[in-house]
């Protein structure tokens, strides 16, 4: 490649590409890079919200814990216990 380093061929390449290319074409392919991205994240938090109402609707009621029922219970167990 003689004295130059694989970087300033790269550096080439792209000024060449921009000029004979159009200088329009860089920009659409970050514009569509980053609709990629968003569609992407969107896609991500829409995931994450189905997720949410699976389990929603799957009934996961909270637990009611009754704290007369083990009094209850041991008093019962006196009871048959004294006849």
């Amino acid at each position: 490649m003689g004295t130059f380093s694989i970087w300033h061929w790269l550096i080439v390449l792209v000024v060449v590409l921009v000029l004979f290319g159009g200088g329009g074409k860089i920009p659409k392919l970050m514009r569509d890079m980053g609709q990629g991205i968003n569609a992407f994240k969107k896609g991500l938090k829409e995931d994450q919200k189905g997720k949410d109402k699976d389990k929603a609707a799957e009934g996961d009621d909270p637990k009611v814990i009754d704290q007369d029922a083990p009094a209850m219970a041991s008093e019962e167990k006196d009871k048959a216990a004294n006849g």
